[in-house]
């Protein structure tokens, strides 16, 4: 099969590649599609190409031909999906033509998978830390790892004395960035004593969050 090449533009800002996932609607039932640009849709064909597929409960006539497959975009050839980033699709002769009178078929969807992106952002003291997935509609955000304190001299360390730096064992969790930003597309923290508490006196403290957009691709049948 090299119907791969119908459809595909890579997704921006997304994380490493983590595979290609296939999807398949038998002949009249509905599949739930993402269809937008960063959806990871990638090539489709309606037909049949193997006699196991969508094969239980149907005569041995009505499969036995499997050279039988029209590559499709589902996304643009329904008129329930033109112009909108997730529909329902009818697998049926009806919408996609019919390729081999007399053949049950089915509607075979790819879509590429990727890992969550990775991000990471240093606010210091007395600034607001901005995280955001809001570029891509569906990502949402979730916070892996977020301290408040000081680990090392030189981060947030311009224009400051030394004796502000010196303690690189001063940290707390701060679990707080999980609390405002979990499920969100933006969120906003400021990194301050007032929010996080005060791990250490006297030490210029920074905020460090590491977090990751999740949710770019859903892909069902019902």
């Amino acid at each position: 099969d090299n119907f791969l090449s119908v459809l595909f533009q890579n997704p921006k800002n997304q994380g490493q590649f983590a595979g290609i996932r296939t999807v398949v609607a038998c002949e009249g039932s509905e599949a739930h599609l993402s269809c937008g640009k960063v959806t990871g849709f990638t090539g489709a064909k309606y037909g049949r190409s193997d006699r196991m597929t969508c094969s239980y409960g149907i005569p041995a006539e009505q499969t036995k031909n499997t050279n039988c497959a029209t590559r499709q975009n589902p996304c643009f050839r329904s008129t329930e999906c033109e112009g909108r980033s997730a529909c329902d699709v009818l697998a049926s002769s009806a919408v996609f033509g019919d390729p081999c009178v007399g053949t049950y078929k089915y509607l075979e969807v790819l879509y590429l998978s990727w890992l969550p992106e990775k991000k990471s952002l240093v606010a210091c003291e007395g600034t607001v830390a901005r995280l955001h997935c809001g570029k891509v509609t569906g990502q949402a955000i979730y916070v892996t790892s977020a301290t408040y304190g000081r680990t090392d001299k030189k981060t947030c360390s311009a224009g400051r004395p030394a004796d502000q730096l010196e303690n690189t064992e001063c940290f707390t969790y701060a679990e707080e960035v999980g609390e405002r930003c979990n499920g969100k597309q933006w969120c906003k923290v400021k990194a301050s004593n007032y929010v996080f508490g005060d791990p250490c006196y006297g030490t210029y403290k920074y905020l460090e969050v590491e977090y990751i957009c999740y949710g770019e691709f859903r892909l069902s049948l019902h």
